[in-house]
């Protein structure tokens, strides 16, 4: 079959002639439900790319020493010498990398496919040698939404995207049926007239000219098409080029950037609105389970509990349609209350975390944890292990004092005793957890000006480090989950500017919300690690109990303590110049054994200040 022959999906194909052109538009993603045809099409491409290029394509099970290269065993042996063998993303340089369902390939391997790709370089770490090698290749990839979603700056490494709608009408599905009875066994055949289009546009590609007047429609098609970050800016200037030559044309013209902006912004705007709902739907699992429960009681004949002391209605239904209701209150009230801006970002202090013995299936770039599987840092060698990754150094060393004793001739004689096993590690995201005191008492002295200013910090370093974030507010006599988890940090920065100020604070709400909420996300993800940045001053005025607020705070802070993978920072917004200072968040920091800051000291000036200070002369 050839790639003319396939029916329909012209934005498709013509995302993969543009990349065929011009390997800048950086690669396609095909995304459509099952049978819409994107995983023939994506094969069909091989029939369109030079013979001598690779096309390699990636399996989802792939490890990451087969993807980046390792140590060649027999080589290795054979020659005496350590020996590198190249993985997959080696062999496919200068072609094409195609990965079938990427959604459903772990984040972690994802961006160490991407990361060469951007860099134009691939560099290998194994037992001691270190290679460089050029690394350009285009990625072509398919995804099926149903089957899970794909991580918004991964999707944003990829240039174009083409949305594959079913071919539902007649004569569609009748050529589809007369195609099949003519190619009744799939094999892709090289298109030779698509070849030599494509060609011809290779050779027109350097000459084609991008005037003023075309630059200048361009930025209106971006502006029209918001989106984080650059990258659509640039994918787009190619992808306008690449049609130009592939219409022949010597100039950049208006309708060659309007005909491919759709295949450049598709997903970024996808991402963006998917964002968006998903911040503002009610949690549906919790509210199925309280049905459940309820249906249980009904069936049982039992009552419903009576609600917890001192509580209403809506702190009982904290994450349900109460919570939905709240969280549009709050954008409600917002116009009417005190909105302060965002203070001015600062860089911030190191922030580190301690390890745990947990091995999970990781990715980001915060903590360090073991992994399950081969991927990952080695080490240090282990004397037994149930993944049993053989480390060779490890092993060479625990038999090399006994080759004399077992008369060793030419080849090692490695035995079983001999045998060490490499201890893995990969840098890990947290889920960081917001919970921002919005009383009205953070009105006074802009305090909650520099609040903003200190967690649009925190975001951008949760950014880079690729850290999860939500958002508990609370206020007046409630708590309130503005920013349900997401790993959209722009999204967070949105939600930070609308929060108002006004109010009690009920402290204590807003401890038993975030117990709720980690509790929750441990049942759901029981390998994520939580960070609770707990922002406030400490002076609760709104009880849950009638016990007194110190009582109340050290019994709800003993319930947090006892979720194990839950780590705790305490940011005291109290002003330490005034007489009559409290220091109660640095006591609730006490309790909860957390890291306390003021929001001065999370400033990395203040710490180098501290060590100068210190140092002699």
């Amino acid at each position: 079959m050839k790639f003319s022959q396939f029916i329909g999906q012209e934005d498709a194909g013509l995302g993969l002639l543009l990349n065929a052109v011009d390997p800048r538009c950086g690669g396609l993603l095909l995304v459509g439900g099952r049978g819409s045809g994107k995983s023939t099409l994506a094969r069909l491409a091989r029939g369109i790319i030079p013979a001598h290029l690779p096309f390699v394509e990636l399996p989802l099970n792939v490890t990451e020493e087969s993807l980046l290269g390792g140590i060649d065993l027999e080589q290795t042996l054979a020659s005496g010498r350590p020996v590198l063998q190249p993985g997959i993303i080696s062999r496919a340089n200068g072609g094409v990398v195609f990965v079938d369902d990427i959604n459903l390939l772990s984040r972690e391997l994802l961006a160490l496919l991407m990361e060469p790709q951007s860099r134009g370089m691939e560099i290998i770490q194994r037992e001691g040698l270190t290679e460089q090698r050029e690394s350009s290749f285009v990625i072509l990839a398919t995804m099926n939404p149903e089957e899970g979603d794909l991580s918004p700056h991964l999707a944003d490494r990829i240039g174009l995207c083409a949305v594959m709608e079913e071919q539902n009408g007649r004569d569609e599905r009748l050529a589809i049926m007369r195609l099949a009875k003519e190619t009744p066994f799939f094999t892709v055949e090289h298109d030779r007239e698509a070849m030599d289009l494509i060609s011809v546009a290779r050779g027109l590609l350097p000459e084609v000219r991008f005037s003023a007047q075309a630059l200048e429609h361009l930025q209106q098609v971006v502006q029209r098409n918001i989106s984080p970050g650059h990258r659509g800016d640039l994918f787009l200037y190619h992808a306008a080029r690449a049609c130009a030559a592939l219409q022949g044309a010597a100039d950049v013209e208006k309708e060659h950037i309007d005909r491919v902006a759709n295949l450049v912004f598709s997903h970024r705007r996808l991402q963006l609105r998917e964002e968006e709902q998903n911040s503002t739907e009610p949690e549906q699992p919790h509210d199925q389970d309280q049905q459940q429960n309820n249906e249980q009681r009904d069936d049982q004949g039992e009552q419903p509990p009576p609600p917890e002391n001192g509580q209403d209605e809506n702190d009982r239904h904290p994450s349900g349609e109460g919570e939905h209701e709240s969280t549009v209150s709050m954008g409600e009230s917002a116009q009417r209350e005190e909105i302060m801006g965002v203070g001015a970002p600062f860089k911030l202090r190191r922030l580190s975390f301690r390890k745990d013995r947990r091995k999970r299936q990781a990715n980001g770039r915060r903590t360090r944890t073991r992994i399950k599987g081969r991927g990952g840092r080695y080490v240090k060698s282990l004397l037994s292990s149930t993944e049993h990754d053989i480390a060779i150094d490890a092993t060479l060393r625990a038999c090399a004092p006994f080759q004399k004793a077992r008369n060793r001739q030419g080849m090692l004689k490695i035995e079983q005793d001999d045998l060490r096993f490499r201890q893995r590690e990969r840098r890990m995201g947290h889920l960081v957890l917001f919970v921002v005191d919005g009383s009205g008492s953070m009105g006074a002295r802009q305090r909650m000006m520099e609040t903003k200013g200190a967690v649009q910090s925190l975001l951008l370093d949760c950014y880079q480090k690729r850290d999860k974030v939500a958002m508990i507010v609370f206020r007046k006599d409630r708590a309130e989950l503005v920013l349900p988890p997401t790993a959209s940090v722009e999204l967070a920065a949105r939600r930070l500017a609308e929060l108002p100020v006004g109010g009690k604070t009920p402290l204590a709400s807003g401890l038993l919300k975030t117990h709720r909420l980690v509790r929750r996300t441990s049942m759901h993800h029981p390998e994520q690690r939580i960070l609770v940045v707990l922002i406030t001053d400490g002076r609760g005025n709104q009880h849950l109990t009638p016990e007194t607020r110190k009582e109340e705070v050290s019994n709800l802070a003993g319930l947090l303590m006892e979720e194990p993978q839950c780590d705790f920072i305490v940011i005291d917004t109290e002003h330490k110049g005034n007489f009559l200072r409290s220091d109660l968040a640095m006591d609730l920091a006490r309790q909860l054994e957390a890291e306390y800051y003021t929001i001065e000291a999370l400033k990395s000036e203040y710490l180098a200040g501290m060590v100068q200070a210190r140092m002699p002369g």
